[in-house]
């Protein structure tokens, strides 16, 4: 039994996608996790599109932790891979298919400028959905932290 724990351990490990960063706030709904600047991105195949080694200031709010932190602590926080690439997906991957069917379907009826701008101003509703199901998309895509 020893041994499954320890491989279920390995394995997610291997399938996470991790970061150190400090505690730099603590509120009624969870932990504020600051990034650190010297993130180990160089060895990442996502790191053109992940964005956090490109600045320093990053923040990370944690909802929901079973363990207690205090100010100021050394953390490292996880995200699974999968859950990495479906962010990737919902962030960049499908607003580029939105705006590129919308420039196609739209160039059929109207002018090219004029389906240029409505290609563009599809993304308007796009991340206004994307706010209105933000507690959504907060429990799909959740984020531990372990103490160091």
């Amino acid at each position: 039994m020893e041994n499954i724990e320890e491989n279920n351990e390995i394995d997610f490990r291997v399938r996470a996608i991790k970061h150190e960063g400090i505690v730099s706030k603590i509120n009624s709904n969870g932990y504020i996790i600051s990034l650190k600047g010297d993130v180990n991105c160089e060895g990442c195949k996502a790191k053109s599109a992940c964005g956090v080694s490109e600045s320093n200031d990053k923040e990370i709010e944690v909802f929901e932790s079973d363990q207690t932190f205090c100010l100021n602590e050394p953390v490292t926080v996880s995200l699974k891979k999968e859950l990495g690439l479906k962010a990737v997906f919902w962030a960049y991957v499908f607003p580029f298919i939105l705006i590129m069917v919308t420039l196609v379907i739209s160039s059929n009826f109207f002018t090219e400028w004029l389906a240029g701008i409505l290609s563009l101003l599809v993304l308007g509703p796009y991340y206004l959905m994307l706010f209105v199901f933000n507690n959504l998309f907060k429990k799909a895509f959740k984020v531990s932290i372990l103490k160091i």
